[in-house]
């Protein structure tokens, strides 16, 4: 098996955060898949009911890693997909929301792990399309599914080993380069900003960032995965954690990378102190503060 089989008792962390799981036929990925087509719905378009199940099935059923992994090992992935508009020759413009959880160790909890809204999807989908997996053509379709499911993975594995997710951040580095020398969209910044999917992989596999890559693994296998067990060691770890964050936030440049945190763990980070003693919330509050001003109306709940 990939990784230790979870232990899990009936006990929950951070009540209320998390769903529960929902297990169907998988690989590595537990993939739901939403498509919202009521913008774009019309007599011509009818077929579009076989985009949902074909995305899903796509994800589910392909062996995306090496590794074996055990059913409650795999990787819970939540795809929302809202079609915005649609021209005469069916070519969709999209917006995407992709979220990630991985399990807590010795708790029947879910921590999430990304969570990304993607603005700028456009791609073609007509009667009896199909999605084909190809490491070396561009596929406006399939490309964006196989970046967002090795961004995944590359997630998930930092959270159980230092590093861990490399190798598939460079998977996912090798789709952006095949998409960007097709000119398809959101693979490159536009339209005056400097976020794409081509600019997020750059930054993951950037070494000045690793630091805050090794403050997610110590986050999540030192300090929610022992919460449980030992919760003041763990919440010392979290707190270094987060440190380190702040540190290598103030060393860099670029803030996608954090803000993809933030927006993923700004009430878990809360809920990590909510029950400590009085000083050590007002320490957590203090740095929370430093890190995600934007969220500092969730944080004074620590006050």
């Amino acid at each position: 098996m990939r990784f230790l089989k979870w232990i899990l008792p009936a006990v929950l962390f951070l009540t209320g955060l998390f769903t529960p799981f929902n297990h169907i036929a998988a690989q590595e990925i537990n993939a739901r898949v939403e498509v919202n087509t009521s913008q774009v719905r019309s007599a011509g378009y009818d077929y579009l009911n076989e985009l949902q199940p074909m995305i899903a099935e796509y994800i589910n059923e392909r062996r995306w890693t090496d590794d074996t992994f055990e059913e409650d090992e795999r990787i819970e992935m939540n795809l929302s997909i809202t079609l915005n508009s649609v021209d005469s020759n069916a070519n969709f413009d999209a917006t995407l929301i992709v979220q990630a959880f991985r399990p807590i160790y010795n708790t029947t909890a879910k921590t999430p792990t990304l969570l990304i809204n993607d603005t700028n999807w456009r791609f073609n989908f007509t009667r009896s399309h199909n999605i084909t997996h190809d490491d070396l053509q561009y596929d406006d379709i399939a490309s964006v599914l196989d970046f967002y499911v090795y961004l995944v993975l590359g997630y998930d594995y930092d959270t159980f080993s230092e590093l861990g997710g490399t190798d598939f951040f460079r998977q996912a580095e090798n789709v952006v380069n095949v998409a960007q020398a097709s000119g398809g969209s959101g693979w490159t910044a536009a339209g005056g900003t400097r976020r794409s999917r081509g600019q997020l992989i750059t930054t993951m596999n950037n070494p000045n960032y690793n630091n805050l890559r090794r403050a997610m693994y110590r986050y999540h296998r030192h300090g929610l995965d022992l919460f449980t067990i030992r919760t003041e060691e763990a919440r010392r770890n979290i707190f270094e954690a987060l440190e380190l964050i702040l540190d290598t936030q103030r060393q860099t440049t670029d803030r996608q990378l954090f803000d993809l945190i933030y927006s993923a763990k700004y009430r878990e980070f809360t809920a990590a102190f909510i029950d400590a003693e009085l000083s050590k919330r007002i320490e957590a509050y203090n740095l929370l503060v430093d890190l995600d001003p934007s969220h500092i109306s969730e944080f004074e709940k620590l006050q």
